[in-house]
C-alpha cells in the first residue's frame, strides 16, 4: 500500500499544474468542467471509503487495555507538539498568512502535527511486517489514543471564531448523529453479525446497504457541517471488527477503494499541488508554515523519546517509536483537501469549515509530508530489529535437553481439522512420568477484518468468542487426561497477519524456553506466498529447533488418546549428515523407546568422504555411534550405511528401501549436509521449507503414505 501510494501520488502530480496541467492543449482537451467535476467527486468518495475501512479495522475496546505508558507517551506527544507549534504561530501572527493566522487555523495545523493517525501508522507497520512485533504493538495502542483525543481537539477547536448560534447548531447536530450510530447502527450491525452463520458470507443485501450508508453518512455529517470523512469513520466505527461483518464489508470495500477510487483521490491532491505557484509566492509567505511544521515534527519527536527514555525504554527503540509516530500518509491528504476548500449554504455552514489553506501552502505541506515519511521509513528499520529477541545463545533443542528433564515444545494449529495428525505425532513422541513434555499449543487465525493483532493466553485473558476454537481445545484436553503427569497443556491464540505469524510463534518459544516447535504442513499452500511465510521465517527466525509435520493420514485412529496399537509403526530416518540430521536422529530416539515404534536408520555416506567437512563428520560418527550404542540390545531398531555419489542416486537409495510400509520418514532439513548428497537435486524442489529430501519424500510422486517430519536444530544466532 505504501509504494501504491507513492506511485499513484506521483501520478496525480505529473497530470497535475506542476507538469501536464500547465500545457495549454493538456488544459483545454483533459481538463474540462466535468473531467474536474467527476475526479473531484469520485476522489472524495475514495478517501470516505478509506476512512470507512480503517473505522471498520479499529477495536475502540484497545483503549481499556492501554497502560500508563502509552497514555502519557500519547498525552505528552500531542500537547507539547501543539503547545510549542501555536505559540510559535503566534509569534510569527503578524507575518502569517490571514487565513492561516485564524484561531481555527492555527490549532487544526498545530493538531495535525501533533496527533499522529491509527490508519496511516497500520498501512505503514503492516508493509514493513511490524504489526505483531513489540514497536508495532505500542505504536498503534499509542495512535490510537493519540486519535480520540486529536479528534475531540479538532473537533472543537475549529469552532474558535464561530458564531455561539452555529457552534449550539454544530453540538447538538454531532451529538444527535453520534447517538443515531450508537442507538440504532450499531444494533442493527451486531444483530447481522450475530445472525450470520460461522463460516458462511453476510448476505448480499446487508452489504450493499452499508456500502451505500458510507455515502449517506457523508452527506448528513457534510449537511451538519461536520468534514464529509467523519461520517464514514464513525459509521465504521460502529460496525463489530474482525471475521463476519467487519471482514466482508473490509474485503468488498477494499476492492472499490484501492482499484477504483483512491486513484482519483491521488490525481485531485495532484490537481492541487503547483510548484510553479509555491515558487511565485516567494518564501516569506511561506516561511511562517515552514518553520511550524519543522517544529511541529522536530518537538513532537524530541517529546516522545524524552518521555520513553523516562520509562526506560532502550535507546534505539525508543528513537524507533519517536520516528514511527512521525508518519504521515492518506489521512493527512484528506485534511489539506478539506483545508483547500471553503462551504457555504443558506444557514452560514461556511464559518464551521474555513479554508485553512491556498495552492503554495498546500503544495509545500504535499512536498513535507512526502519528505518526512520517506526520510523516517528507512531510519525505522536500521534502528529496530524486530527479529533480535529471538537471537540466542543458548542451546534449547532436542540433542542438548537432558532425557529426564521436561521437554517444552509449542505445537502451532493452522487448522483445526489437522489436530489428530498432530495429537498422534505428539503421543509417539513418547512423552513419560520422567520427561514429561509442556506443551503450549497457539491457534493461529489470521487477522482479517480488524487492525489491531492479537495474542491471547488462555489461562489469563478471555478469548472473544469470535476467535474461539473450543471443540480442539476439548478434545487436546481429554488427551491431557488420558496421558496424565507425561504432557501438561497450555493454550494460546494468535490473531495476525499470515506474514507476520512467526512473531507471535518465535516469542511464544523464547519466553517458555522451548526446545522444539512444531508447525504442520498444508501442500495445498505451496504456491500461496502468505501462508508459506508462516513457516519460512520461523525456520530463519526461531531461537530453537524445528520440525515441520506433513501429515497424510497414516497416524488417523479411531479413538484419539488411545497409545495402543495392534500393528507396528515403521518409521525410517534418513541420515545425510549435518546438525539437522543430528537432530532428527536424537528426536527418533525418543520415539523408539516406545514399544510399538520399529526403526530403520539409513545412514547417506558419499564415496571416499568427497567433500565431507572433518568437523560435521566426526560429529556425525559422534551421534550415531551414541545412537548405536545406546539400541544395541534393542531388535526393533536397525541401521545401515549405503554409498552414493550424487544426488541421482540418493533418491535412488532412497526408492529403493521404500516398500510403501513406512508410516513415517524423519529428516534433517538441509544444514550441515554434505553437498555431493544432492548434486542436481534443487531444480525438482517445490518448497524450501522442507528441504530437498524432505520436499522430494513428501510429494505425492513418492511411492506409499508414509507422513514426513523435517527438522531444522536451533541455529545459534546470539
Amino acid at each position: 500500500m505504501l509504494l501504491k501510494f507513492s506511485r499513484v501520488s506521483k501520478a496525480g502530480v505529473i497530470v497535475g499544474p506542476s507538469f501536464l496541467g500547465g500545457i495549454r492543449w493538456f488544459q483545454s482537451n483533459m481538463e474540462t468542467e466535468s473531467t474536474k467535476f467527476l475526479i473531484k467527486n469520485l476522489g472524495k468518495m475514495g478517501f470516505m471509503f478509506f476512512v470507512f475501512v480503517y473505522g471498520v479495522k479499529m477495536d475502540p475496546t484497545l483503549l481499556k487495555k492501554s497502560g500508563k505508558l502509552h497514555l502519557s507517551t500519547s498525552l505528552i506527544g500531542i500537547i507539547i507538539p501543539i503547545t510549542i507549534v501555536v505559540a510559535v504561530a503566534l509569534s510569527m501572527k503578524k507575518i502569517t498568512d490571514k487565513q492561516e493566522a485564524m484561531i481555527p487555523s492555527l490549532g487544526a495545523i498545530a493538531g495535525y502535527l501533533g496527533v499522529t493517525s491509527f490508519p496511516v501508522l497500520y498501512i505503514i507497520l503492516k508493509e514493513f511486517n511490524l504489526l505483531n512485533s513489540d514497536m508495532g504493538r505500542f505504536a498503534l495502542y499509542t495512535a490510537l489514543i493519540g486519535d480520540t483525543l486529536g479528534m475531540i481537539f479538532v473537533v472543537f477547536v475549529e469552532k474558535g471564531e464561530t458564531k455561539m448560534l452555529t457552534t449550539l447548531w454544530y453540538i447538538i447536530s454531532f451529538v444527535g448523529f453520534l447517538a443515531f450510530l450508537v442507538f440504532i447502527v450499531r444494533p442493527i450491525m451486531t444483530w447481522i453479525n450475530n445472525n450470520t452463520p460461522q463460516g458462511h458470507p453476510v448476505q448480499q443485501s446487508f452489504v450493499v446497504a452499508i456500502l451505500l450508508g458510507v455515502f449517506v453518512m457523508g452527506f448528513v455529517t457534510d449537511m451538519f457541517g461536520i468534514a464529509i470523512c467523519n461520517g464514514p469513520l464513525f459509521l465504521g466505527l460502529v460496525i463489530p471488527d474482525g471475521p463476519g461483518v467487519g471482514a466482508t464489508l473490509v474485503k468488498k470495500a477494499e476492492t472499490i477503494m484501492s482499484d477504483l477510487l483512491l486513484p482519483f483521490s491521488f490525481i485531485m491532491v495532484g490537481s492541487y499541488t503547483d510548484f510553479y505557484a509555491m515558487s511565485a509566492s516567494g518564501w516569506s509567505s511561506l516561511s511562517p508554515l515552514f518553520v511550524m511544521v519543522v517544529t511541529g515534527y522536530i518537538i513532537k519527536f524530541i517529546s516522545i523519546w524524552i518521555v520513553l527514555y523516562f520509562w526506560r525504554m532502550p535507546l534505539r527503540n525508543g528513537l524507533a517509536v519517536s520516528l514511527i509516530m512521525s508518519l504521515r500518509g492518506h489521512v493527512e491528504l484528506i485534511l489539506f483537501v478539506a483545508w483547500m476548500e471553503k462551504k457555504s449554504s443558506t444557514i452560514d455552514i461556511s464559518l464551521l469549515w474555513l479554508q485553512i489553506l491556498k495552492v503554495p501552502a498546500f503544495t509545500l505541506l504535499i512536498i513535507m509530508t512526502v519528505a518526512v515519511t520517506a526520510t523516517c521509513s528507512p531510519l525505522i528499520n536500521i534502528l529496530y530489529d524486530p527479529t533480535k529477541p529471538y537471537m540466542v545463545s543458548q542451546r534449547r533443542n532436542i540433542q542438548h535437553n537432558p532425557p529426564d528433564q521436561e521437554l517444552r515444545i509449542v505445537l502451532c494449529i493452522l487448522d483445526t481439522e489437522a489436530i489428530n495428525g498432530l495429537i498422534r505425532l505428539l503421543d509417539i513422541s513418547n512423552p513419560t512420568s520422567s520427561s514429561p513434555f509442556s506443551i503450549s499449543v497457539v491457534r493461529l487465525t489470521e487477522l482479517v477484518g480488524r487492525s489491531s493483532p492479537l495474542f491471547i493466553d488462555h489461562e489469563k485473558q478471555q478469548v472473544p468468542p469470535i476467535y474461539q476454537w473450543t471443540n480442539t481445545i476439548n478434545v487436546l484436553e481429554h488427551h491431557q487426561e488420558l496421558k496424565g503427569m507425561s504432557m501438561q497443556l497450555h493454550f494460546f491464540t494468535s490473531v495476525a497477519p499470515k506474514q507476520s505469524m512467526f512473531r507471535d510463534i518465535c516469542e511464544l518459544a523464547l519466553e517458555q524456553e522451548a526446545s522444539l516447535i512444531i508447525l504442520p504442513f498444508d501442500s495445498a499452500d505451496v504456491h500461496d506466498h502468505a501462508a508459506r511465510a508462516v513457516n519460512s521465517q520461523v525456520l530463519n527466525n526461531a531461537p530453537c529447533s524445528v520440525a515441520i509435520f506433513v501429515d497424510k493420514g497414516l497416524l488417523e485412529i479411531n479413538k484419539i488418546g488411545s497409545s495402543i496399537r495392534r500393528t507396528p509403526y515403521r518409521f525410517a530416518v534418513l541420515f545425510l549428515g549435518g546438525g539437522d540430521a543430528r537432530e532428527a536422529l536424537v528426536y527418533a530416539d525418543r520415539m523408539v523407546a516406545n514399544q510399538d515404534v520399529f526403526l530403520e536408520v539409513v545412514r547417506f555416506l558419499p564415496e571416499n568422504f568427497l567433500r565431507y567437512n572433518d568437523i560435521e563428520r566426526k560429529l556425525d560418527d559422534g551421534i550415531v555411534t551414541w545412537f548405536c550404542v545406546k539400541n544395541e540390545m534393542t531388535q526393533r531398531v536397525v541401521y545401515r550405511e549405503v554409498l552414493v555419489r550424487n544426488g541421482e542416486e540418493t533418491i535412488e537409495r532412497i526408492q529403493d528401501m521404500n516398500d510403501g510400509a513406512f508410516d513415517l520418514f524423519i529428516v534433517g532439513r538441509k544444514h550441515g549436509i554434505n553437498p555431493i548428497l544432492l548434486t542436481g537435486l534443487s531444480e525438482w524442489s517445490e518448497s524450501e521449507d522442507l528441504g530437498l529430501i524432505g520436499d522430494y519424500i513428501s510429494s505425492a510422486d513418492f511411492f506409499g503414505s508414509a507422513s514426513v517430519l523435517v527438522v531444522q536444530q536451533q541455529i545459534l544466532r546470539g
